[in-house]
């Protein structure tokens, strides 16, 4: 089966879900370094690697190979 024969309103909805803990944690990052605040820095870094790696297992789960994309 191909990717496009398993995407369905579930998938966009699990995948907008961790875009937006994504971006929330990205926020929270920017936030931090702008005020030069190094220990929320690390923190949100720590917090943004979660979300984005969380992100990134589940486009591996539905078979996404991001190696593929140029």
């Amino acid at each position: 089966m191909t990717l496009a024969g398993v995407i369905d309103d579930q998938v966009f909805r699990n995948y907008r879900a961790l875009l937006d803990a994504e971006d929330e944690a990205f926020d929270e990052l920017e936030h931090a370094y702008e005020d030069g605040d190094r220990d929320h820095f690390e923190e949100d870094f720590s917090a943004w690697r979660k979300a984005l790696g969380r992100k990134l297992a589940y486009l591996s789960r539905l078979g996404v190979d991001l190696a593929e994309v140029t």
